[in-house]
């Protein structure tokens, strides 16, 4: 089964909804964040999208023609899963559209082969996955801002009892990563 991972860039307050101008995808990126940022790309095969937030890729990164960071280039190339239930054509190669459940349709796509498949933005979809127990990692980019407001990562109310990390990095720019899996319920009761 292919892994679900959860990608996400955070404020220190746990924002993930961009209301300010704290993240900038157009910004010079540390050559360090950059480089682990396409370590990530070559583990993945698959992006896994809300609409709002493939109309915003869309809508910016193929205009990014001089893109030195290969951000574009990757995001132009990998396959994209859209879920919608309005969208009939993607206008961007290399996309698919999924209907019906979104539930249900993901799981369909971790039973393929194939590499990570990474959710970024997309929250009322990132909280459904959450809420079904989809996901296998969370890789948190903890931006140094508190914006104050906006909606978490995380649903309201909704209980990970533990997380294991995975991986922590800190970047020049003040931006912490950190790489987490939930403990599965049945391990946190064999933990002494």
């Amino acid at each position: 089964m292919r892994t679900l991972v959860i990608t996400q860039n955070i404020t220190l307050d746990g924002a993930v909804e961009m209301l300010d101008d704290w993240f900038d995808p157009s910004g010079e990126p540390d050559p360090d964040y950059l480089d682990l940022t396409h370590q990530q790309d070559r583990e993945a095969d698959a992006c896994l999208l809300g609409r709002q937030t493939f109309e915003d890729f869309r809508g910016y990164w193929p205009l990014q023609t001089h893109d030195a960071t290969g951000i574009a280039d990757y995001l132009d190339r990998v396959q994209k899963y859209v879920v919608s239930s309005t969208t009939t054509d993607p206008q961007w190669r290399n996309s698919t559209i999924l209907t019906g459940d979104p539930v249900e349709q993901v799981r369909a796509l971790k039973d393929r082969p194939g590499k990570d498949i990474v959710c970024t933005g997309s929250i009322t979809l990132t909280h459904a996955l959450i809420t079904a127990g989809l996901v296998d990692e969370y890789r948190l980019f903890t931006h140094p801002a508190v914006q104050g407001r906006g909606r978490r990562l995380f649903p309201d109310g909704h209980v990970i009892p533990e997380l294991r990390l995975l991986d922590a990095r800190s970047f020049g720019s003040g931006v912490t990563y950190a790489a987490y899996r939930p403990v599965p319920a049945r391990a946190q009761e064999e933990t002494p």
